[in-house]
C-alpha cells in the first residue's frame, strides 16, 4: 500500500496488524479500533460534567452593551457594534485556539516533529530534491528518432518480480509494464516464487522463469537494454548485478514496501552497522531507486546514495477504498464510534508529513475552520449536529484533552470536536464523515493520499488552492477549492456544501464526479514518467528498433481487470487478505533472514569500553613489543643455519615419501594448478573461456579441454590455473584500451609469447556468453569436436559453433541481412565505411582501388561471439593480420581531439566498446578470403556443416592480401619502425599488442645471450681463481 495512507484493521480485533507502506511514521499501537469508540462515549459525559452556565451574552443579547444610547442612533450604533464585535469575538476565539492547539499538541510532539517544526516556517514548502531531476527533463528519444536508423531486435528489458500476488503494487506494476510493451519493450520476466497472477503476467512476458537460489548467478544479465526489480526481497536474486561484467548494466529498483524502513531504527539502536552497510551497498548499485511517494525516501535516508526518486502514482487507496466498503457500512461504523445517524461529520485532515501530531499544521488549520466552528458546532437544529473530527496522531497522545479544552473556551457543543487516532481504524473515520475537509497550508509534491481514499468512498471534499491539488481537481466539480487560510473563503465553501443541515445537492454531485476521478487520476503521469525514465536512463543499441513516443500512450487508466478472473474464484475470506499479502512474514522475508543468520557484533557497555581504554597498550609497550620480536627472529635464523649445517639422517624412503605427499596437499592452490595441466597433457586442442569478473564465473567449464582466460587481475577465479591476461599483455592495465578491444585483447594475450601456456597443435575461443546464451557446446558436441581434429590434425579449418543472426524483424526491409548490412547495424552504420578506411590505410591503396573485401550473400553462417577452434599456426597467423588492422583502425580515431569520439558507434556504451563489434566479426572475413574451410558445428548434436565452400569463392577472394608473406614482411616492418623509435604518432598501438620481432631483433637477442653466457665463464673462473688463492671461507653464524 501506498505510504501516506492510513494502516487498513482487519476485521478481527485481535489479529495482529503491520504497519503498512502508507504509515508513514511509526505510532502506538491500539488494540483495536473499539477502543476509540469507548473514547468518543466518553466525550460527552465528561464535556456535559465540566461544562458551566451557558454565558451571560447569551443570555441578554448584544442590547446589554449599549443601554444608554438615544432612539435614533441606537439602531445604527447596535449595526456597527456588532460588526465590531464579531471581529472582536473571532479573533479572540484564534488566540484561544491557536494558543490552546499549540500548547498542548507542543507537549505531545517527539524530537523529530519539533526538529521539522524548527525547520518549517509559516508558508514555507516541503519539498524532495534529488539531482536525478534531470533525467526527466532530458530529451530522451526524440533526437534519436530524427535519424536515420534501421533496427532488427525490440528493447529488451528484464523484469524480475517479489512476487505474483493480487495486491495493488501487482496491479501498479502490472499497468506501467503493459503500456511500455506497447510503446515496443519486450519483457522476460523472473521471479522468485509462483503466485496466482502468473497468467495474466505470461500474457506481457511469455514463459515466467520462477528462480531458485541456485538459479541467481545463472543468468546472462548483458542481453538486456536494462533490468527492472520490484521489492526489496530481490537483493539476493540481483547480487550478480554487483560484479563484473554486470556493473554498468542500468538497473532500478522499486521499493513500495516499508518492511525494511520499519528496521534501519532497531538495526542503529542495536549497533548493527554491518546490516545497514550491506543494504546501502546494495541500493547503491541501482542507478535509480523508485518509491511511490514523497515520504518513502525520508524512511530510507539512511540508505541514501544519491539516487532516490520518486514517481507519484498507486492504485493502494482506491483499492483499499474497494475492498473496505465490501464488508463496512457506514451507519453501523457510526453506531458504533456513537455517532448519530443524522449528525454532520467534518472530518480535518493535514498534511502526510504531520500524520505523527505536529502541532503546527493542525494549529494553523485550527485558526482557519475557527470561524465554522462557531457558526455550526454550537448549533443543533432539530436533533442535528455538527461533529468536527480531527485525524492526527494516536488515540493515546492526549489529544483528546487538548480539543475538549477548546470545546470548553469557546462554548461549544459537548462531543463537537473530537480526536481520531492514524493508528486506528481511518478508514471507518473516512467513511462516517460527511464532508472532508483538507486543513494543511503546506505546498506538497505530492497528492495527499488520505484525499484519494476519501474520493474513493464518496466523499466532497473542501481543500485549499495548493498547486498539487488544483493540478487535478476542478473547483465545482471534483471539490469545492477556497484560498487558503482565509476563514471567509472556507465558511462561504461551506456553505456551497450545506443546505439546511443537510449535503445539497452540489456536494452529492461534487462527490460522485470525484469518486470516478479518483479511480484513474494519478495513472497517466505514473505512466508516462516510467516511459521517460527508460528513455534516459537505457541505452538502446545500434541494431535496437526504438520505442514509440510517450505521447501515443492515451486514456491511461489502472487494468483493473488485471485479476479479475483470479479474483472471482477467490474465498471472502481470502479477500479480506490481500491488503496485507505485501507484507512479507518474518519467516519468509530477506530482512529478516539477514538478521537471522547475520554475525551480530556484541554491544559493549561503557564500563567495559572504559576497562578496554584502560589495557590498550601504549608507546613503551609497543618498543619492548618490538624488542621481543627481534631477539626471537634473530634465535630462529641462527638454529636454522645450524640445522643446515649438521648431518641429518634422511630416514626411510617411506617417510621421505608421505612428507612429500603431505607437502602437496598443504599446498592447495598450487596443486590444483598442477592437476590442470596435468589433465590437459595429451589434449591436442584448448579452448579458453574469455571472462571479465566474477559475475561471468558460472558460465565457465571445466574439465582437460577449457582453461579459463580473464581480463581482470581482480576477477579472476581462485584455485584456477586462469590465464591472467593483464599480466601476459600490460596494455590491458589500461582501462581504456581494454574496454576497446574487450575480448580481442585477451587473444593478443595468448598469442604473446605463446610457447609459454600453449604448445598444442591446435586452440580455440570462447566467450562466457555463449553459455549464458545457451551456445556453448555439449558434451556430445565437445566429443564430436575432438574426434575431427584426431582424425584431421592438419588442414587450413576453423569450426565454429555460435553463428551469426542474419535474420530479420528489420522494419521497412524484405529482403534478408547481407554480413555487410548486419555489420553496419551493430556498428552504428559505421561498419563498411570504418573497415574500408581501415583496409585501405593497412595496405596503403590508392583511393581509385576498392578496399572493402566482399562477403558472399549465399545464406550460410558466419561465426560471432568469439567461439571457435583452429590450428595454432592459423590463430598466430589470423593474430598478424589483426594487430595490423587494428592498429589502422586505431589510427583513424587518433586524429581526433575528442576521445569519446567513435566511428563504430552512436550510444555511449558503443563507444567505450568501440572495437569489439567489428574485430568479433574480423575472423570471417580472413578466414574467408585466406581459403580456410568454415565449418559450422551444432552445439547441441555436434553436426557439422560446411559454409561457403572454396569452391564456390573462386574469383572473390582476395587471397593476395592475406598471403602469409606480405602479411609477415608488412609485421617485421613495423617491427623494425618500432624496434628504432620511428613511431607514426605520440601513442602507436601496435608494438603494445603483442611481440615485436624482425631480423635485427633476432640478432641483438643472441649477441646478449652470448654476452651473458661469456660473462658468466668470467665469473666463475674468478671465483675459483679466488679459492685457489686464499680457500673457501664459510660465512660468520646468526650474520
Amino acid at each position: 500500500m501506498g505510504r501516506n495512507s492510513p494502516a487498513d484493521v482487519d476485521d478481527n480485533p485481535s489479529s495482529g496488524t503491520y504497519g503498512l507502506i502508507r504509515d508513514r511514521f511509526p505510532v502506538k499501537r491500539n488494540p483495536g479500533h473499539y477502543h476509540d469508540a469507548d473514547h468518543f462515549r466518553d466525550y460527552q459525559g465528561r464535556s456535559s460534567r465540566g461544562r458551566s452556565g451557558k454565558s451571560r451574552f447569551n443570555r441578554k443579547g448584544l442590547l446589554c452593551l449599549f443601554p444608554r444610547l438615544p432612539g435614533p442612533f441606537r439602531g445604527r450604533s447596535l449595526f456597527y457594534g456588532a460588526i465590531l464585535f464579531a471581529v472582536f469575538v473571532f479573533a479572540l476565539a484564534s488566540m484561544v485556539l491557536q494558543s490552546s492547539i499549540t500548547s498542548v499538541f507542543g507537549r505531545q510532539g517527539s524530537e523529530r516533529g519539533r526538529m521539522l517544526k524548527e525547520g518549517l516556517k509559516f508558508g514555507s514548502t516541503l519539498r524532495f530534491a534529488t539531482p536525478l531531476q534531470q533525467l526527466l527533463e532530458g530529451g530522451g528519444l526524440d533526437r534519436a528518432r530524427l535519424e536515420r536508423r534501421i533496427g532488427v531486435r525490440p528493447p529488451r528489458i528484464a523484469l524480475i518480480l517479489g512476487n505474483m500476488k493480487m495486491d495493488p503494487q501487482s496491479l501498479m506494476l502490472f499497468t506501467v509494464v503493459k503500456n511500455l510493451h506497447k510503446l515496443g519493450y519486450t519483457f522476460k520476466i523472473y521471479a522468485i516464487e509462483a503466485g496466482p497472477t502468473r497468467s495474466t503476467w505470461e500474457t506481457i512476458g511469455s514463459h515466467i522463469s520462477i528462480l531458485d537460489p541456485e538459479q541467481y548467478g545463472h543468468i546472462d544479465w548483458s542481453i538486456y537494454e536494462g533490468v527492472l526489480a520490484n521489492s526489496v526481497e530481490l537483493k539476493e536474486a540481483i547480487a550478480s548485478l554487483m560484479q563484473e561484467p554486470f556493473c554498468s548494466l542500468p538497473f532500478v529498483w522499486i521499493i513500495q514496501e516499508d518492511i525494511l524502513a520499519n528496521r534501519l531504527t532497531f538495526y542503529k539502536e542495536m549497533g548493527w552497522n554491518h546490516l545497514i552497510s550491506q543494504w546501502r551497498t546494495a541500493f547503491s548499485r541501482a542507478n535509480m531507486i523508485l518509491f511511490s511517494d514523497f515520504t518513502m525516501p525520508m524512511l530510507y535516508s539512511v540508505l541514501d546514495t544519491g539516487n532516490f526518486f520518486v514517481i507519484p502514482g498507486s492504485p493502494v487507496d482506491v483499492w483499499s477504498a474497494e475492498k473496505y466498503l465490501e464488508n463496512h457500512l457506514k451507519y453501523s461504523l457510526r453506531d458504533q464510534y456513537g455517532i448519530h445517524e443524522d449528525d454532520l461529520v467534518v472530518l480535518v485532515i493535514g498534511s502526510s508529513f504531520f500524520y505523527d501530531g505536529l502541532s503546527w499544521d493542525y494549529a494553523v488549520t485550527m485558526h482557519t475552520i475557527g470561524s465554522l466552528l462557531t457558526k455550526y458546532a454550537r448549533r443543533n437544529d432539530a436533533g442535528r449536529s455538527f461533529k468536527f473530527i480531527f485525524l492526527c496522531g494516536n488515540s493515546t497522545d492526549g489529544h483528546d484533552q487538548a480539543l475538549q479544552e477548546i470545546t470548553s473556551h469557546l462554548g461549544l457543543i459537548p462531543g463537537s470536536i473530537r480526536h481520531f487516532g492514524m493508528n486506528a481504524d481511518v478508514n471507518g473515520a473516512l467513511i462516517m464523515a460527511d464532508i472532508v475537509l483538507y486543513g494543511s497550508s503546506q505546498d506538497e509534491q505530492g497528492f495527499p493520499p488520505l484525499l484519494v481514499r476519501a474520493m474513493s468512498f464518496g466523499i466532497p471534499l473542501a481543500v485549499p488552492d495548493i498547486p498539487v491539488i488544483t493540478k487535478y481537481i476542478i473547483d465545482g466539480v471534483h471539490g469545492i477549492i477556497f484560498p487558503k487560510i482565509s476563514p471567509d473563503a472556507l465558511t462561504n465553501a461551506f456553505s456551497l456544501l450545506i443546505s439546511d443541515g443537510r449535503l445539497s445537492h452540489l456536494a452529492l454531485a461534487v462527490a460522485s464526479s470525484g469518486k470516478l476521478l479518483a479511480k484513474d487520476m494519478l495513472t497517466s503521469e505514473c505512466v508516462t514518467t516510467y516511459a521517460k525514465l527508460l528513455e534516459n536512463i537505457l541505452d538502446f543499441p545500434s541494431d535496437v528498433i526504438l520505442p514509440s513516443s510517450v505521447s501515443q500512450l492515451q486514456k491511461l487508466s489502472w487494468e483493473w481487470n488485471f485479476m479479475a478472473n483470479e479474483m472471482e474464484n477467490q474465498e471472502m475470506n481470502d479477500m479480506s487478505q490481500i491488503d496485507h499479502e505485501n507484507i512479507p512474514s518474518q519467516k519468509y522475508s530477506v530482512v529478516y533472514n539477514m538478521e537471522e543468520f547475520g554475525e551480530h557484533p556484541r554491544t559493549t557497555a561503557q564500563n567495559d569500553t572504559e576497562i578496554l581504554l584502560q589495557n590498550f597498550p601504549n608507546e613503551d609497550d609497543w618498543e619492548v613489543l618490538q624488542e621481543i620480536e627481534k631477539s626471537e627472529e634473530s634465535e630462529e635464523v641462527e638454529m636454522k643455519e645450524l640445522e643446515e649445517r649438521m648431518e641429518k639422517d634422511p630416514g626411510e624412503w617411506n617417510d621421505i615419501y608421505r612428507n612429500a605427499r603431505k607437502s602437496e596437499k598443504l599446498n592447495f592452490e598450487s596443486n590444483e594448478r598442477d592437476e590442470g595441466e596435468l589433465e590437459r597433457t595429451g589434449q591436442p586442442v584448448c579452448i579458453y573461456e574469455i571472462y571479465g569478473g566474477p559475475g561471468a564465473w558460472p558460465f565457465l567449464h571445466h574439465g582437460s579441454l577449457y582453461r579459463g582466460l580473464s581480463l581482470s587481475k581482480r576477477g579472476r577465479r581462485l584455485r584456477s590455473d586462469d590465464v591472467d591476461a593483464v599480466s601476459r599483455l600490460p596494455l590491458l592495465n589500461d582501462s581504456y584500451y581494454r574496454d576497446l578491444l574487450c575480448e580481442m585483447g585477451g587473444m593478443f594475450a595468448v598469442a604473446n609469447k605463446i610457447d609459454n601456456i600453449h604448445k598444442r597443435p591446435w586452440i580455440g575461443f570462447q566467450s562466457w556468453r555463449a553459455a549464458g546464451r545457451k551456445l556453448s557446446l555439449t558434451t556430445a558436441a565437445e566429443k564430436v569436436l575432438e574426434q575431427m581434429i584426431q582424425e584431421k590434425p592438419k588442414g587450413d579449418v576453423i569450426y565454429f559453433w555460435a553463428h551469426l543472426d542474419m535474420g530479420g524483424g528489420v522494419s521497412g526491409m524484405e529482403d534478408a541481412l547481407t554480413f555487410w548490412s548486419r555489420c553496419d547495424i551493430l556498428n552504428g552504420g559505421g561498419c563498411r565505411n570504418a573497415f574500408e578506411q581501415a583496409f585501405r590505410k593497412m595496405y596503403s591503396l590508392p583511393p581509385q582501388i576498392e578496399a572493402l573485401p566482399p562477403m558472399p550473400e549465399d545464406g550460410g553462417h558466419w561465426s560471432t561471439l568469439n567461439s571457435w577452434v583452429m590450428p595454432t599456426p592459423s590463430f598466430l597467423e589470423f593474430m598478424m593480420f589483426t594487430r595490423i588492422f587494428t592498429d589502422s583502425l586505431d589510427s583513424l580515431h587518433s586524429n581526433i581531439s575528442t576521445s569519446s569520439f567513435c566511428l563504430l558507434g552512436s550510444t555511449e556504451v558503443e563507444k567505450r566498446h568501440c572495437y569489439c563489434r567489428i574485430l568479433e566479426l574480423l575472423v570471417n572475413v580472413w578466414a574467408y578470403h585466406s581459403a580456410r574451410n568454415m565449418i559450422y558445428m551444432d552445439p547441441q548434436t555436434g553436426s557439422l556443416s560446411e559454409q561457403h565452400p572454396i569452391q564456390l569463392r573462386r574469383g572473390f577472394m582476395w587471397a593476395k592480401y592475406l598471403n602469409f608473406t606480405l602479411l609477415k614482411s608488412m609485421d617485421e616492418d613495423l617491427a623494425e619502425a618500432a624496434d628504432d623509435g620511428d613511431y607514426p604518432s605520440d601513442f602507436w598501438l601496435w608494438p603494445s599488442t603483442g611481440e615485436v620481432h624482425w631480423q635485427g631483433v633476432y640478432e641483438r637477442e643472441r649477441e646478449e645471450r652470448y654476452r651473458l653466457k661469456m660473462d658468466k665463464k668470467r665469473k666463475t673462473r674468478e671465483k675459483l681463481y679466488e679459492r685457489m688463492k686464499f680457500g673457501y671461507k664459510q660465512k660468520s653464524l646468526g650474520r
